[in-house]
């Protein structure tokens, strides 16, 4: 962002990266620069896992937030959770990857216009809905539904940022796969939560 070095957009990032998908105008922001988001911030992401990082439209990342992918997890049906294929001399031999595979929690998905605050940790297949804030240092292990506000260590939802309805037409509406000029011109309903402009807005 000019001016903000410290600001920059993710989808120009993910080039190259089969195994992450981000849609527009997602930042990350961070003293550091966030060009190296995905080195830094995206932990244990291995293209032999088969796991995605999926982030959507429009989402703010504060500094520090970390994703842990599947990569992370050990096979814990053993009496030691120690990784002793992966160091070989012998170790390697009566590894059943199955054991490691059971561990594997999907896909972690970050739905439209979500806000990650300071050091949040988002564990191996979590869900964030559309519309949701997760506080700093929250720690995400599973489902936030869309439009809710989640907090702490594990994070639980402390409400839901509207009514059943609204939600549920802010999702119908979905004004993140708008073309720019539409979101432009409906700017005023969405910073103002005017429900019915947005409405005609959606045509």
């Amino acid at each position: 962002m000019p001016g903000f070095p410290r600001v920059g957009f993710l989808k120009p990032l993910t080039a190259g990266r089969a195994n992450v998908e981000v849609g527009r105008f997602s930042y990350y922001d961070d003293p550091e620069g966030p060009e190296q988001f995905f080195e830094r911030n995206v932990l244990h992401h291995y293209d032999f896992v088969g796991d995605r990082l999926v982030i959507g439209s429009f989402c703010a990342i504060a500094t520090g937030v970390r994703f842990f992918m599947n990569g992370a997890n050990h096979a814990m049906d053993g009496f030691s959770t120690f990784p002793f294929n992966i160091f070989g001399r012998g170790w390697e031999r009566g590894f059943e990857p199955a054991s490691w595979e059971r561990e594997n929690r999907g896909d972690t998905v970050v739905g439209h216009d979500v806000w990650i605050g300071a050091e949040a940790l988002i564990l191996p297949g979590a869900r964030i809905g559309s519309g949701a804030i997760v506080g700093a240092r929250a720690v995400v292990s599973g489902d936030v539904p869309p439009y809710a506000i989640a907090l702490g260590n594990p994070a639980r939802v402390l409400r839901l940022r509207f009514d059943a309805a609204t939600i549920a037409a802010l999702l119908r509406f979905a004004w993140w796969d708008w073309p720019v000029e539409r979101i432009t011109a409906a700017l005023g309903a969405i910073r103002g939560a005017d429900i019915a402009a947005l409405e005609r807005a959606a045509g």
